[in-house]
C-alpha cells in the first residue's frame, strides 16, 4: 500500500505542479469547509458523490495544512469511506485507514528532493520537522522511524 500511496502522491504533485493540499483538493473538486470542531482537527466525508474535507477553523495554519493533507489522503486512498475524526494524537493510530492517511500526508508535505541527501543525515528529527514545517511525527513516518 505504501508504494501505491507514493505513486498517488507523485501523480497529484506532477498533475497540479504543487504539493499544497489545499490547491490539490480544490483542483480535484473537493470542497473544503472551515468549521468550529472543538477538539477535532478535521474529517473527510462523501455525500451524493461530492467529497468534503472539514477543517477546524481554530487551528493555526500549519495544523490546517497538515489536517488538509491527511484528509486529502482519505479522499484519494479511501474516497468512498467517511473517515473517523482526525484527532491530534492519530499519528500513532492503529486504524489502518488512519495510518495510510498519515503516510499520505507525510509523502505529500515532505519533499526530500528539496534538501541535499548528505544534510538529511546531519539533521535531527526536530531540525527536519522545523525545516519542512511539519510535526515531528510526520518526519518519523516519512523516514520510517516509527
Amino acid at each position: 500500500m505504501k508504494n501505491y500511496i507514493k505513486k498517488e502522491v507523485s501523480r497529484l504533485i506532477k498533475k497540479y505542479n504543487t504539493n499544497n493540499p489545499f490547491e490539490i483538493a480544490k483542483s480535484e473538486n473537493i470542497i473544503i469547509l472551515f468549521e468550529k470542531l472543538g477538539s477535532i482537527n478535521g474529517y473527510y466525508n462523501k455525500y451524493a458523490r461530492q467529497r468534503f474535507i472539514h477543517i477546524n477553523e481554530d487551528l493555526d495554519f500549519i495544523s490546517q495544512l497538515v489536517t488538509c493533507a491527511h484528509e486529502l489522503g482519505h479522499a484519494t486512498v479511501h474516497p468512498n469511506s467517511n473517515t473517523p475524526f482526525f484527532r491530534s494524537n492519530s499519528y500513532y493510530s492503529i486504524n489502518k485507514l488512519e495510518k495510510q492517511a498519515n503516510y499520505f500526508s507525510a509523502e505529500l508535505l515532505i519533499d526530500e528532493s528539496k534538501i541535499d541527501k548528505c544534510l538529511l543525515n546531519l539533521y535531527s528529527i526536530d531540525q527536519l520537522a522545523s525545516l519542512y514545517n511539519v510535526p515531528v511525527e510526520l518526519i518519523k513516518l516519512k523516514f520510517n522511524l516509527i
